[in-house]
């Protein structure tokens, strides 16, 4: 069933087209829903800058490679999560000034790799954003960057909306993809389209003879233009899944592969694995007139 709506939103066959129908009157009443709750809801105040990085998509945009990026430019800024996976609840400080004080279980696959690549951030998981906004500040923090945080409507804050290259279904839920109307992207400050504003670059190490993928990401399709030619097969699991090593290492024996080729947000749930990995780096090249534009906002908020 994942893999049948996965399809349906991002590679839609013909025969998808007859569920999209009948679903799109389901879609009509949830992107009014969001629309009218992004209208009515008051917006929070706070005496910092506070970027969103979000898009209207669900699954994979390049999101946590664009935040890590941006972050990485300024000092005394904490990154603000979901925590999407994890298997925590509340308020979780998963590393502070660069000091990682969890582990993977109760920070979330991404959040730790955000943490792991930010050496002199803070980073904080939390249902609730607006607390974890509350104690960012309390601890000195500059700059507060939300992962995820075009829909967090109650917040007022400078939108940077990430888009795929293509988008061949641009329907709300659950006909398509979007969490809002397409046109909800003009309330962004900042529209930023892949090919044209970023582009991913993927570099590997560890590189075997036989990789097996094993990755637990939405939209695993999106990777094949970036395998390299030696991947004996392919498991796929849910989005934020965990790992079992026993049942991995069986998948390797089954396909006969040396080495298992994963993503840096898989790789962040096997540190203590004890099997070869093939590492799979996902970074973005941004354009420079992103940075001058969140800096401007930066200069004159501080203003």
């Amino acid at each position: 069933m994942t893999q049948f709506f996965e399809a349906m939103f991002f590679s839609p066959k013909w025969y998808h087209y007859v569920v999209m129908v009948l679903l799109f009157p389901l879609s009509l009443v949830y992107g009014t829903f969001m629309f009218l709750r992004r209208v009515f809801t008051s917006k929070n105040h706070f005496s910092i800058p506070i970027i969103s990085v979000g898009n209207l998509q669900i699954g994979g945009s390049g999101k946590t490679p664009f935040l890590i990026a941006l972050a990485s430019k300024y000092e005394d800024v904490t990154i603000i999560s979901r925590g999407y996976g994890r298997e925590s609840t509340g308020l979780v400080e998963v590393s502070y000034h660069g000091k990682i004080v969890v582990d993977v279980k109760q920070s979330g696959d991404e959040p730790m790799l955000i943490a792991q690549s930010l050496p002199h951030a803070s980073v904080i998981v939390s249902e609730n954003r607006e607390i974890a906004i509350e104690l960012a500040m309390r601890e000195g923090a500059k700059l507060v960057i939300l992962d995820d945080g075009f829909n967090r409507v109650e917040i007022e804050k400078y939108e940077i909306l990430l888009e795929p290259a293509c988008m061949p279904n641009s329907l709300p839920l659950p006909a398509g993809p979007l969490r809002e109307f397409q046109w909800t992207k003009r309330v962004a400050d900042l529209v930023l389209k892949e090919e044209r504003d970023f582009k991913r670059v993927v570099s590997f190490e560890n590189l075997s003879e036989k990789m097996l993928l094993v990755t637990a990401i939405s939209n695993p399709a999106r990777l094949n233009a970036f395998l390299p030619d030696n991947v004996v097969g392919k498991v796929y699991l849910e989005d934020h899944a965990y790992f079992d090593e026993s049942f991995l290492k069986e998948q390797m024996q089954k396909y006969g592969a040396t080495t298992l080729l994963v993503t840096q947000k898989d790789a962040v749930k096997m540190q203590d694995f004890k099997l070869p990995l093939s590492l799979m780096k996902l970074k973005l090249e941004i354009t420079d007139k992103v940075f001058t534009e969140v800096n401007h906002y930066i200069n004159h908020f501080i203003r």
